[in-house]
Parts: structure tokens; C-alpha cells; sequence
């Protein structure tokens, strides 16, 4: 047999005073496993949960006076888009290059790799997990610097 919870509103009128007195905001009283909450604050109504839909601001548009930046370049016909396996990021953390800082790095553009030599570390709640190339391979790009913050599926390097 569920247990009687008698709220009556001298208890409720008695909490909101020591609320008053006492400057807190809330108070919760429990008797078993009933539970009543008071709270005071501002008789603001809720503010709705859907925000209004704002449409996006343009881009701005370049001015005809003298541009502030250079205009953007092509892109340069000494930094190609290199075509191989993009070895990714399995999880979010740190990177580092060397297995310490100052040190040699594990692996420089252009050097081979054998099918389970450490290309790097990601450094991920306080453990260090150490990215091993998934084949033989030459390294053609390391798309990461050394100390940075990576997210999960970020290319690290790209093996030919």
C-alpha cells in the first residue's frame, strides 16, 4: 500500500517563507519517496524553447576600393592534392609527432613506412595510442602539425 503524502498549504506557505528569510532560491523536502520542490524567482514568463528563424547573413562582398587581403590565389602547382591512403584520425585528442618533444619525429614526407611502424601518437585522455601505418607505403603528406588539438576522422598522413 502506497504511502499517505500529506501537502497542505500551511507546509507549502512555511517553506516559502524560510525561502524568503534564508534569501535561498529553492528548497526540497522528501518524506520517503515523496518529494516537493519550492522555488522563487522571477514571474517571468518561460522564454520559448524553438529560436526564431533568422536567415544567414550574405558573405561580404568585396569592395571596389583597395582590398585589405591579397585576393585569393589558385592554388599552386607545387602543393597538388596527393593521391594515396589518407590515414585518419580514429579518435579526438592530441598529436604529436616524436615519441618526445625535441625529439626525431617518427616519420618525414618522403620517407617509407613498413605495415605497422608508429606514423605518430594521439595523445587522448591522458593515454598515448600510437597510429600505425595500415600497409607499406611511402609517407607523401603529414597533414598535421606536432602539439595540435585533432578531431576524430581528421587526416593525419597520406601514404602513397
Amino acid at each position: 500500500m502506497p504511502e499517505k503524502f500529506a501537502v497542505d498549504g500551511e507546509s507549502v506557505r512555511g517553506l516559502a517563507k524560510l525561502l524568503e528569510e534564508t534569501g535561498l532560491t529553492e528548497i526540497e523536502y522528501q518524506v520517503g519517496t515523496h518529494r516537493i520542490r519550492v522555488a522563487r524567482g522571477s514571474m517571468q514568463a518561460p522564454l520559448p524553447h524553438s529560436t526564431p528563424q533568422v536567415p544567414p547573413a550574405p558573405p561580404p562582398l568585396p569592395s571596389s576600393s583597395a582590398p585589405t587581403s591579397q585576393p585569393e590565389a589558385p592554388a599552386s602547382p607545387e602543393a597538388p592534392v596527393p593521391h594515396g591512403e589518407i590515414i585518419t584520425s580514429p579518435m579526438v585528442g592530441t598529436v604529436y609527432l616524436a615519441p618526445e618533444q625535441g625529439g626525431e619525429p617518427f616519420i618525414k614526407v618522403g620517407d617509407s613506412v613498413k605495415k605497422g611502424d608508429t606514423l605518430l601518437i594521439v595523445e587522448a585522455m591522458k593515454v598515448m595510442n600510437p597510429i600505425r601505418a595500415p600497409r607499406d607505403g611511402t609517407v607523401l603528406d603529414i597533414c598535421v602539425s606536432d602539439t595540435k588539438p585533432i578531431e576524430f576522422g581528421e587526416p593525419l598522413v597520406i601514404l602513397e
